[in-house]
């Protein structure tokens, strides 16, 4: 078993009345419990993910559209949590809003450049497609994947992902409950088969 828990902050910034950078930053906690039967198991910080989005602040043609650098550093405070290596490469999103449906796809690739010799290079392809559907009552049913292709091994790891959630006030502040669960189309030999996910989205608008 493996359980993660992610803390990313989703942080847009105005740069003047037409643009904004929006930063998405992963910081992962994880246990992982050893893969053989009286191994080490290993918790702690992951490999953190930070990616910068250069916005238009109003849609192209109806789409709202980002891109800019990704960046992988090698944060993981145990080897068998990271690549121990800092990597780097482009990111995109691309989605649009119509009638309660959001529906898009987010995507990277990166490659690493520095860091410890003795480990594998990294070289991965990351894409995201979703889409979703909010009724009147800010309910939100949601389906994507998170397909990673890893280019060193030649493997797919492709988990699909059903989710419903709740947007609920809290003391005014505006927060989104979801809880999904997730099948392995494609996964690594020993991979799992299949996950859990709950998520506490808090909102701050301004």
């Amino acid at each position: 078993m493996r359980y993660t828990l992610n803390v990313q902050p989703v942080i847009p910034i105005s740069l003047g009345r037409d643009w904004n950078l929006i930063t998405r930053t992963i910081v992962p906690f994880i246990h992982a419990e050893s893969p053989i039967p009286g191994g080490d198991s290993a918790g702690g910080i992951g490999d953190i993910t930070q990616s910068f989005f250069l916005s238009p602040k109003e849609p192209v043609a109806g789409w709202i559209v980002g891109g800019g650098p990704v960046f992988l550093y090698p944060s993981a405070g145990d080897d068998a949590l990271g690549a121990e290596k800092w990597g780097a490469g482009p990111t995109a999103v691309v989605l649009r809003q119509d009638d309660g449906w959001t529906y898009g796809i987010l995507a990277h690739h990166i490659w690493s450049f520095a860091g410890n010799e003795h480990r594998d290079d990294v070289s991965t392809t990351f894409l995201q497609p979703f889409v979703s559907y909010t009724t009147a009552t800010h309910t939100t049913f949601g389906r994507n994947t998170e397909s990673t292709y890893d280019w060193e091994g030649r493997q797919w790891t492709m988990p699909i992902n059903v989710t419903v959630s709740q947007l609920v006030k809290i003391a005014g502040l505006p927060i989104q409950l979801q809880l999904g669960g997730r099948y392995y189309a494609e996964r690594p030999p020993g991979g799992p088969d299949w996950g859990l996910r709950f998520t506490v989205t808090f909102l701050f608008p301004k």
